[in-house]
């Protein structure tokens, strides 16, 4: 099967699970956040940026009210907007989203977390891609020891 009919499949699934969450759990809910952010990661895997990128603020804007500015939920939704910007080259708007989402991270996860191991390195590739190679290695430096501490 096709990466694309796997797509096409996915996609009425998770249109079903947000309108059953949006129905029962009412449009504000952090289950229909976490549905908006699912879709949203299917329509930026198939390039569908413009599709993607509302579902993405929306779920942003949902938890943050939901769960509070600095709940995890928020970090990884900022990571994935970023990553949406990152994919359009879009590098100066990806920034700022990789630091609040690290900082979060850091605070709600602990430092050493997987998830702000991969939001470094996302960090890292971002100001790669803005030619900061000084600033990047510091993030790749962070992400490998994370991931160094979390292999014991």
């Amino acid at each position: 099967m096709t990466d694309q009919a796997q797509y096409s499949e996915a996609e009425p699934v998770l249109k079903r699970a947000l309108a059953i969450n949006e129905k029962a759990r009412g449009p504000d809910h952090p289950d229909v956040a976490t549905d908006l952010n699912n879709l949203a990661i299917l329509y930026d895997d198939q390039g569908k940026y413009s599709e993607a990128e509302p579902l993405f603020k929306r779920a942003l804007a949902i938890d943050e009210k939901a769960l509070g500015p600095y709940h995890p939920d928020v970090a990884i939704i900022l990571n994935n907007l970023a990553g949406l910007y990152y994919h359009q080259g879009k590098y100066s708007e990806a920034e700022p989203l990789l630091k609040r989402a690290l900082a979060i991270g850091e605070k709600a996860l602990g430092p050493d977390h997987p998830v702000v191991a991969q939001i470094a390195s996302n960090l890292a590739g971002t100001l790669r891609k803005l030619g900061r190679d000084a600033e990047a290695k510091a993030y790749e430096e962070q992400a490998a020891k994370i991931r160094e501490k979390n292999k014991q």
